[in-house]
């Protein structure tokens, strides 16, 4: 019997060391998954924070760099005076072309003068493009106008006010600092939005300072920037001038800043925030300087990560909080369920304790048998209870707990259905997270893809897949990203693997950026891109790569576009002054002597232009800048140098050379013709034979031979286009022809007549045949036409003495005439045109040509209205002293009297 006690009593302990045992084991396992989760809640909180807020910093910093880009491409083109801004059409067209190259963002861009001059293109509230100006014109106040689809300027839209570009802050700044710098942040002129600007000192020649260059971004799309990156985490973000602490944007749709009723104008700083987690969040980056930390306030923990943009004149920072609740509430539900499941194992193993110790009476073989059996699994089994005493105890609390052990088993199978339920709800939901990741990174603009260490692709963003031109992410995951698209230079030479920036990232952990390549497509065309390559490192090792890019094509054409222009004369395609004079730096060495210059002038530029317009004008240039091109050599340098002047640099070349060069340019240039003049050209040479010789002494040689021969061909030159004028002119209409030489002819006997002298007549006698050279610029239609004019037309046709005045005081053979061809439309009693003159105020030249032309108009078979000599002469006399001077009009009655006599 004490044997068998004392069996009991081993058995017993080590049922309860058993049960010591799993206890501890399951306390200890529970132990070990609650500090898992725990800690993997608070990693994917700080790594998703870290996330949002590089995002935005990166959408940020390119939002922020755009306007800089725009100054860095454009500032040379006004220094360099590229841009002519007397020149409204090209001005206008020049700031509209920058601003529709650039991104919505950049709301205006603008460049004011020291004069108070201020000109620009800008977006309105629709978005679209509007025309600025103001100067003089606009008595200092900005006026917006339309954009033609020339892109010159339309209809006037908007008068804003009185406005000085000098008083502006972004002009202040720049021109303090003396160099390219953002504006401290303000109220816009028009719009009700915070403003910065980034601004490029233009200087002169001397250093003398000429204006400032403006690129000029509205804040409010920041805002946005913030919201899509927090939205649906419950969590906060927000852009802070770091110095001051005032609000730049913010996520929570709060007010960055006020205008009171009075026009104050108010910023808010974050210690004017009602949410005191954000204010406690921003404290305590200030005192710690800490880019990544949490804090808990009186309701939750929150996760923060901060970054600072800096450019010139601008330091701000980025903050974004977000809970610890977006991980750690399923985490905190799981540690729930567990420790519950832990306290019951708990509770029923101290009950079997207690249990053992106080049944361990019952016979021992059975008892053992039974407990075997249950060991085994089969919790069917029991202890026969064949007594009352203290064995048969135990016995019942054996099948006591038996029972408790198979409802513990079936218990513990709906536990385990029930935790297996909630771990598939936190898989979904950890699905769900991913999702939203990826979504995050598709609304990105930016193209973004990852690679691992062998530079396969892990991940791509929708802007990624349809820049390249793919389908879906499964054409690019596990991809080896350099084979597939940036395996070549743009030419189509292979890009060496080792030169890449990108793999060098992941193999040195070093972040690279570039905008000099190309990634292939799809179809194996090629994109100019501009891409960041960052590496991804876990744990203090390089894990792989994230590369973010973005199409920069048309902006690299637009460039190139702009260099071309900085070098290159608009007009011609031929290089300008500028380049020129680099190459003539460059040429002007020893191996290239004999070296010679050819300088040009054009004959007949200015009279194109004053009688066609300009764009005749451009014509002629074009014309004799291709002529120039085919007379001379493929490495002989052509250069528009000003308006109607040429340089051509001929490195290698004797003076002879140079001669027949010349000779041959001469010709070619006389072949050419513009609208209705033809072209000639003065030309001079130059040549360095010595290292000694100063090159500017050759081109004042070339010059001075260029205006000798100009000079003496003056006078030959302006009567070919004189005569060729009025043959174009004839040649259009017979009529004109007709008419020309009859008020010529009678305006000599008029002269005659009244007792002119000789000169005199020789002079009214060109006068009556040149008086409506002016007609030169209408088209034949209206040089054609018969009967009433238009009202329209007719005040065209009034047009023409003004311009025959113009081209006949060009030359100094009519420059004594020109007054006839003014005053034949004046009438004696002030009611004539242009100028309303009467009297004697008119010339007297002028007085007798309008009645020799009144003349002719009515008994020309030609003219529009033919009458007979007699019925003409009574009209005529009808209106003396009215139009006509009476003197010349009965010199007139005394002209034909004679000739019917005769």
């Amino acid at each position: 019997m004490k044997l068998k006690q004392k069996n009991i009593q081993i058995r017993s302990i080590i049922i309860i060391a058993f049960a010591i045992v799993m206890v501890l084991s399951t306390v200890g396992i529970g132990s070990m998954v609650f500090a898992n989760w725990i800690a993997t809640a608070e990693e994917n909180t700080q790594r998703l924070i870290g996330n949002i807020n590089e995002n935005i910093y990166n959408q940020v910093s390119n939002f922020i760099h755009a306007p800089v880009h725009i100054n860095e491409v454009n500032h040379n083109i006004i220094q360099n005076e590229i841009l002519d801004l007397s020149n409204e059409p090209q001005r206008e067209k020049f700031f509209i072309g920058v601003l529709q190259n650039h991104e919505d963002d950049i709301y205006s861009f603008s460049y004011g003068t020291e004069t108070g001059e201020y000109y620009g293109a800008r977006r309105n509230a629709e978005g679209d493009i509007e025309i600025m100006k103001n100067n003089a014109e606009t008595e200092g106040n900005s006026w917006y106008f339309e954009v033609n689809d020339d892109l010159t300027a339309g209809p006037l839209t908007v008068r804003a006010g009185e406005f000085d570009p000098r008083t502006r802050a972004w002009y202040q700044e720049a021109k303090g600092k003396k160099a390219s710098t953002f504006s401290p942040i303000y109220k816009h002129f028009v719009m009700d939005d915070l403003t910065i600007s980034a601004a490029w000192p233009i200087y002169d020649g001397n250093g003398q300072l000429e204006g400032v260059m403006g690129a000029h971004m509205l804040l409010s799309s920041v805002g946005g920037f913030l919201d899509d990156a927090v939205n649906g985490y419950e969590g906060y973000a927000l852009i802070v001038e770091k110095e001051s602490g005032l609000l730049i944007a913010n996520s929570m749709e709060l007010d960055n800043f006020a205008v009171s009723e009075d026009g104050t104008f108010q910023r808010f700083a974050v210690e004017d925030l009602e949410n005191a987690s954000l204010r406690q969040a921003f404290q305590q980056y200030v005192e710690s300087q800490e880019t990544d930390f949490d804090y808990e306030d009186e309701e939750e923990r929150y996760f923060v990560d901060v970054r600072e943009i800096r450019f010139e004149g601008l330091e701000w920072v980025v903050l974004s909080a977000l809970p610890e609740g977006i991980y750690m509430t399923d985490a905190k539900k799981s540690i729930g369920w567990t420790a519950a499941i832990i306290f019951l194992v708990l509770l029923l193993s101290v009950l079997v304790f207690h249990v053992i110790t106080k049944r361990l009476l019952k016979p021992m073989d059975e008892l053992l048998q039974t407990s075997a059996d249950i060991a085994a699994g089969d919790l069917s089994k029991r202890v026969e209870v064949k007594r009352r005493d203290e064995i048969g105890v135990i016995s019942l609390s054996m099948n006591n707990m038996a029972d408790k052990m198979h409802d513990l088993i079936n218990n513990l199978e709906a536990n385990v259905e029930a935790r297996t339920a909630q771990l598939n709800e936190a898989t979904v939901d950890l699905e769900e997270n991913k999702n939203q990741l990826q979504l995050i990174l598709d609304s990105t603009a930016e193209a973004i893809y990852g690679i691992d260490l062998d530079g396969n692709c892990t991940f791509s963003n929708a802007s990624c897949i349809q820049l390249l031109g793919y389908d879906n992410q499964n054409d690019l995951l596990g991809k080896n990203m350099h084979t597939l698209i940036h395996h070549s230079y743009e030419d189509g030479t292979p890009f060496p693997l080792g030169k890449c920036g990108i793999v060098t990232t992941i193999r040195e952990g070093k972040a690279y950026e570039s905008d000099e390549e190309v990634f292939w497509r799809a179809d194996e065309t090629s994109i100019r891109v501009e891409y960041r390559s960052y590496p991804q490192i876990r744990a203090g090792e390089v894990v792989g790569g994230v590369i973010t890019f973005m199409d920069i094509t048309q902006r690299k054409l637009a460039e190139e576009r702009i260099k071309f222009l900085s070098y290159h004369d608009p007009v011609t395609g031929l290089y300008n002054r500028t380049f020129l004079y680099e190459e003539l730096k460059r040429l002007n060495v020893d191996r290239n002597l004999p070296f010679s210059v050819i300088m040009g002038d054009v004959n007949g530029l200015k009279l194109t232009n004053d009688i066609f317009g300009h764009e005749a004008g451009d014509v002629l240039l074009k014309r004799v800048a291709e002529a120039m091109q085919r007379s001379c050599r493929e490495e002989d340098i052509i250069a528009r140098v000003g308006g109607d002047e040429f340089v051509i640099l001929l490195p290698k070349t004797d003076n002879e050379t140079a001669g027949a060069i010349l000779k041959r340019i001469k010709g070619e240039v006389e072949k050419e013709e513009s609208k209705e003049l033809g072209s000639s050209i003065s030309l001079g040479k130059g040549t360095k034979y010595d290292t000694l010789d100063d090159m500017a002494e050759v081109l004042k040689h070339a010059e001075g031979e260029m205006y000798r021969n100009k000079s003496l061909r003056q006078m030959e030159n302006h009567d070919e286009q004189l005569q060729l004028i009025m043959k174009q002119l004839h040649e259009r209409s017979e009529r004109e022809k007709i008419h020309s030489a009859n008020v010529s002819e009678l305006s000599e006997k008029l002269g005659r007549e009244l007792g002119l002298t000789n000169e005199a007549i020789r002079k009214l006698k060109d006068a009556g045949y040149y008086h409506d050279i002016g007609k030169i610029v209408f088209d034949e239609e209206i040089l054609a036409r018969s009967g009433v004019l238009s009202k329209e037309e007719q005040r065209e046709m009034n047009k023409h003495g003004v311009v025959g005045y113009r081209i006949l005081s060009l030359f100094n053979s009519t420059m004594d005439i020109a007054r006839a061809a003014l005053h034949h439309h004046e009438h004696w009693d002030g009611t004539g045109h242009p100028a309303g003159l009467k009297r004697e105020e008119i010339s007297l030249m002028g007085r007798i040509v309008a009645v020799a032309e009144a003349y002719d108009d009515r008994t020309n078979p030609r003219s529009n209205i033919p009458l007979g000599e007699e019925e003409t002469l009574k009209e005529i006399q009808g209106s003396s002293g009215k139009k006509f001077d009476p003197t010349v009009v009965e010199a007139l009655i005394r002209v034909k009297k004679k000739e019917n006599k005769g």
